[in-house]
């Protein structure tokens, strides 16, 4: 008997360990409200809602929860999927995301819910500025919080800006380093790599 229930103790945690991830949702910190308020003034939505854990597509986003900019809530990359995505990464110091800023702002415009655009600020010390940036942007999608550079390593770059174009399910399919020159080459580079006609 004793024998049979070990085996079966065994079992249990066995298959405990083969358990698929979990599908409860990343919870929120805490964020300083007037952040939140400023985000909702400049007409910011919040990142879209994310498992905690997600296994990465081999090629894609890594399983790496960021926050969101102005929000409490947190995202997991690799959960980012069912749409293709427009993924860049800027800062509010950085002169060449200045530059490209505009180009972004119509590209998401055209893309409508076609492409989802996605910003990550990068290794920003300044919350508030990048809000402020953000704002006068007119950048009207969300940003992911990434202020300890934790995407450098599993996304391979060094500097920024860098856009990234991810497919429906996950995968990176593209990516431009350096800054955007106009709306049109990021129309262009959905249609080659994402498939997307916009």
């Amino acid at each position: 008997m004793r024998g049979w229930v070990a085996g079966a103790s065994l079992a249990v945690l066995l298959l405990a360990g083969c358990a698929a991830p979990s599908s409860d949702p990343a919870p929120p910190v805490r964020v300083a409200p007037e952040l939140v308020a400023q985000r909702e003034a400049a007409g910011i939505p919040d990142c879209p809602e994310t498992a905690a854990e997600a296994s990465a597509t081999q090629g894609g986003l890594p399983d790496l929860l960021l926050g969101c900019l102005g929000s409490g809530r947190q995202v997991n990359l690799a959960a980012l999927r069912g749409t293709p995505m427009v993924i860049n990464v800027w800062a509010q110091w950085c002169a060449p995301c200045r530059v490209e800023a505009p180009h972004l702002k119509e590209f998401a415009a055209r893309a409508g819910d076609r492409v989802q655009v996605l910003g990550i600020d990068y290794a920003d010390p300044e919350p508030g500025l990048a809000l402020d940036f953000a704002t006068e942007a007119g950048w009207a999608y969300p940003h992911l919080t990434d202020p300890l550079k934790k995407v450098s390593g599993p996304l391979g770059f060094q500097g920024i800006p860098i856009t990234l174009f991810v497919d429906a399910d996950g995968r990176i399919a593209h990516r431009i380093v350096g800054g955007i020159t106009s709306a049109d080459q990021l129309v262009a580079e959905a249609r080659t790599h994402l498939g997307v006609d916009l």
